[in-house]
């Protein structure tokens, strides 16, 4: 463009850039583009990375993951061949539904069937579907990621990242196959669509994730639903339109296919629902006081970032709705005798979006006051302290498992070509055992309770598996004449704790981890007669 007719344009008041600097900036505007982009892919890589590194670390179940974990190892290895599946044997105290467990198995299938063809065990399969399961409810988050972005700003959906990553039981339970887990990738989704609203994928996602897998979700979806029917941004005949539409199809689905699961008619949640709530037999497995979630659940799973949410909520006025449904979920289930931390795990990406606000605040204003500099560094200690904590209890959970650590050890000192009977007692199911530990297929397992201690019925294994404190506990008294010790598996006994100041500041904590579970073989036991 010549001079002449820049000075034209400028004469007539039109604004005109010369061409190097409109280059320059769309040069800077891609590499902003760029940069964006980088770090929202590395924090995607991280979110799904860091679940797996919780799951290898501690790869076995306890026994409130049973069901779910022993029903995809059934839909995998036994198919259509219902009466070799767990439930029947070992039903629980009440049904639950097999659409989740089905639904990663189908998934998982092909990599299981891969890895079998290169001579993997059956464990392998339980890395799989565990993994594909964290993938899932990782996926979910990512959608919720998104609305956060969109609704309070990228850095805020940033610092949610971060914050998650940081903390310990949020991203511990994404693999386990709880039906609390199977429930949080579909409650996440729900939520996102409210963010969004999308109200048509609110109310469906919402209808199937109360009807199939936990009913006490219609306290936080119905929350959610009351303020967009008070707001007046949802019409009350398009929530009984749609909410008809998903809960019949819903429970439809869940009758379908858990009465041929169960070979017998039935809706599982509609069961739990009766059990916990009508009967509150719930209680019979402990109680703890009514603001437990708030004092103790709620701050052991945000760790120090709990004290960045009621900022959070002051410097932005939306926030104070936006946890109002969530808390007030969290306030009436307290009602219930019987608490977890598991039960109200789908608040805590939300009571993280204001934390994350606080932090964005900080940060962007970081030049403003020597106060504001102060609590940076504030923000920058509360990541150290969550990630030590979250450290702590990786290192705690990864020996809570004596029952998955002895099923390993049995199956590396016993010679793999040898038919051996073995009897599992309760404490070693309950801590880590699963059909997918079981991987011999030439040796027998059994998990036959209220058998007499030293029993003849005992006597006829070869090898047992129990739990005992040591080596001289009135558990293993029986079997001192009968038997020798061939291994035993420890577990957490506790924390050591600092004996002064300088203990303190300079020593880390230590684990006291003690026996637990016991391998005995029986003496005079003829392997060849096995």
């Amino acid at each position: 463009m010549s001079k002449k007719r820049v000075r034209i344009r400028e004469a007539s008041g039109e604004i005109v850039e010369p061409a190097r600097v409109t280059e320059s900036r769309e040069r800077e505007q891609r590499r902003q583009r760029q940069a964006t982009y980088s770090v929202d892919l590395l924090l995607s890589l991280l979110l799904f990375l860091t679940p797996l590194v919780h799951l290898l670390v501690c790869p076995y179940t306890k026994v409130e993951e049973s069901f779910n974990l022993q029903a995809m190892h059934d839909i995998l290895y036994h198919r259509t061949n219902l009466s070799a599946y767990d439930h029947l044997e070992f039903p629980g105290v009440v049904p639950r539904t097999f659409l989740g467990p089905l639904f990663i198995s189908v998934l998982s299938s092909p990599i299981v069937g891969v890895c079998s063809l290169f001579g993997a065990s059956k464990f392998a399969a339980q890395y799989i579907v565990r993994g594909m399961l964290a993938i899932m409810v990782m996926s979910s988050f990512n959608s919720f990621r998104g609305s956060v972005s969109k609704l309070f700003g990228r850095d805020v959906a940033c610092y949610l990242v971060l914050l998650t990553l940081s903390q310990s039981h949020f991203m511990f339970y994404a693999s386990r196959p709880l039906p609390n887990t199977f429930a949080l990738a579909i409650a996440l989704r729900a939520i996102s669509a409210w963010m969004n609203r999308d109200h048509v994928a609110f109310i469906l996602y919402s209808a199937f994730v109360i009807i199939v897998f936990r009913s006490e979700l219609c306290i936080l979806m119905g929350l959610l639903l009351l303020a967009e029917l008070l707001s007046k941004r949802l019409d009350l005949v398009q929530v009984i339109f749609w909410g008809a539409l998903g809960g019949v199809v819903s429970i439809v689905l869940t009758v379908m296919v858990d009465s041929l699961f169960w070979q017998r008619l039935l809706w599982p949640e509609g069961e739990v629902l009766w059990y916990n709530a009508i009967l509150n037999k719930s209680s019979n497995w402990g109680t703890s006081p009514f603001l437990w979630y708030f004092y103790s659940a709620i701050p052991r799973a945000l760790w120090a970032s709990v004290a960045l949410v009621p900022l959070g909520c002051t410097v932005d006025s939306r926030l104070p709705w936006f946890l109002l449904p969530p808390l007030g979920f969290v306030f009436i289930y307290s009602f219930l005798p019987h608490k977890e931390l598991r039960f109200i795990i789908y608040v805590f990406p939300m009571l993280n979006v204001a934390a994350a606000a606080a932090i964005a605040y900080i940060l962007r204003n970081f030049k403003k006051s020597v106060f504001i500099k102060l609590m940076a560094l504030g923000v920058l200690g509360h990541f150290a302290v969550n990630v030590v904590a979250t450290a702590l209890m990786l290192g705690v959970s990864h020996h809570n498992y004596p029952g998955g650590d002895i099923m390993h050890k049995m199956h590396q000192s016993i010679p793999a070509n040898l038919d051996i009977h073995v009897h599992i007692d309760v404490a070693t199911a309950q801590t880590g055992v699963s059909r997918f530990t079981q991987v011999n297929p030439n040796w027998r397992y059994n998990k036959t309770e209220d058998l007499k201690e030293g029993g003849a019925e005992m006597m006829q294994y070869s090898h047992l598996c129990i739990g005992a404190p040591n080596e001289d506990s009135p558990e293993l008294s029986w079997y001192r004449r009968t038997h020798r010790i061939l291994a035993f598996a420890k577990g957490y006994a506790g924390m050591q704790k600092p004996t002064n100041l300088r203990m303190l500041l300079t020593s880390p904590p230590k684990l006291i981890v003690e026996p637990r579970i016991y391998l005995l073989e029986r003496n005079g036991w003829r392997r060849e007669d096995v």
